[in-house]
């Protein structure tokens, strides 16, 4: 089910071949977040996927993944080691998974790992192993113990001390280099200023402040606008600050956008979708965050043993998150945020019977912060250019 803008648009001439490539290399977690889109929401397929990624399907979606280097004549990608937990697929599967990759790609392209974890079970065996293999390493923390326990538990309470003591041992002097910064989701019971300073007491390089994905059909917690009225704080305290504090992505790429640059960010802007997903059973599918959205959200009908990367980007589903502005939702059109919001994250756009073609069930509270940061940077601009004339300009 796609959004109905492939029947009333002509697709893209030339698609964006994919530069991230997210392997599932395990399937289950050992962790029950309460917000869990994967394990919580409506795509239950996890529950027939095979834990862990063989060596088989590594290797073949090595393959792929040199191929579509070798005829898009990519000369740089990014590997996204996921889950679930990837951290239970033990060092020896994880070691192989780069290798294959690295391997089969060779001087064709520089690839950049990353891994994402829950920190939980982050110890000097596994830094070990990330620092020799080069492996960046973000972990996910919802802020102090009492805000990060109170959805992201363990089966027999909360995971704040494991994941702090897996934080000390990444952010040390040894492998302090291998750290790429905090995933937090937005919980409105936490206070969002204690929040971000206890995701400051690790220096993160870089802070990714995510909204719960929520979607029409199943609305987030929080009254239209509660977010915004969260994220504004923290904004204003990292805009404002004297000396830069970290990046925090949200705000960073909503600034490139309203000063007429792209996004790396999904739901801030138009840039095409430029990532793709390798499950544990090979089956090559969109984002993950779909499964927030209907059972079968991301299947695409592809996998690694029998489909090249370029038959996803052939598929309706890519091509439909790869049409620019003429792929916002119609209602969005005249909004004055269009170009900057975009409709919003693609999953989030969702309901029932009308697809995706429809604007973010976040709507006021994206509108809230755009108008925010604008004028917060248009002030910061005129201030810059009392002493020099601006060589910048905000989208109006």
């Amino acid at each position: 089910m796609i959004n109905g803008l492939i029947g009333r648009n002509r697709p893209i001439k030339k698609p964006t071949p994919f530069r991230q490539f997210i392997l599932k290399v395990h399937s289950r977690c050992n962790l029950a977040c309460t917000y869990c889109y994967l394990y919580t929401m409506a795509d239950q397929r996890w529950r027939h996927r095979p834990p862990v990624m063989s060596a088989r399907i590594a290797d073949l979606a090595a393959a792929r993944i040199a191929e579509h280097v070798r005829s898009h004549d990519l000369t740089d990608i990014a590997v996204v080691l996921h889950g679930g937990e990837p951290l239970l697929a033990g060092p020896d599967r994880l070691r192989h998974v780069v290798t294959a990759v690295r391997d089969a790609v060779g001087d064709a392209a520089t690839v950049g790992f990353s891994l994402q974890s829950n920190g939980t079970l982050l110890d000097r065996r596994f830094l070990t192993l990330f620092d020799e293999l080069g492996i960046r390493v973000g972990v996910s923390l919802d802020g102090d113990a009492a805000a990060h326990d109170r959805a992201r538990r363990r089966p027999r309470g909360g995971s704040h001390a494991q994941v702090t003591r897996g934080l000390d041992a990444l952010t040390g002097p040894e492998f302090g280099h291998l750290f790429s910064g905090l995933l937090c989701v937005i919980d409105l019971a936490n206070d969002p200023i204690a929040t971000y300073e206890a995701l400051l007491a690790f220096s993160p390089p870089a802070i990714d402040l995510l909204l719960p994905h929520a979607n029409w059909s199943n609305p987030p917690a929080g009254p239209a606008g509660a977010y915004a009225a969260w994220l504004i704080p923290i904004f204003d305290r990292w805009f404002h600050a004297p000396v830069r504090e970290t990046r925090i992505r949200l705000f960073e790429e909503i600034i490139n956008v309203l000063l007429g640059g792209a996004s790396a960010v999904e739901g801030i802007g138009t840039s095409p979708a430029a990532m793709i997903v390798v499950e544990t059973d090979g089956q090559i599918e969109q984002s993950d965050i779909l499964a927030a959205a209907f059972d079968g959200a991301a299947y695409l009908g592809l996998d690694v043993g029998n489909d090249d990367f370029d038959a996803a980007l052939r598929h309706p589903a890519t091509i439909a998150r790869q049409l620019g502005m003429t792929g916002i939702p119609g209602e969005c059109r005249e909004c004055r945020w269009a170009a900057v919001c975009a409709g919003g994250h693609y999953s989030h756009r969702y309901q029932d019977q009308k697809g995706f073609d429809h604007r973010s069930v976040y709507c006021a509270d994206l509108f809230a912060l755009f108008d925010h940061i604008r004028t917060a940077l248009v002030a910061a601009l005129a201030a810059r250019a009392a002493a020099s004339p601006p060589a910048l300009t905000v989208i109006p």
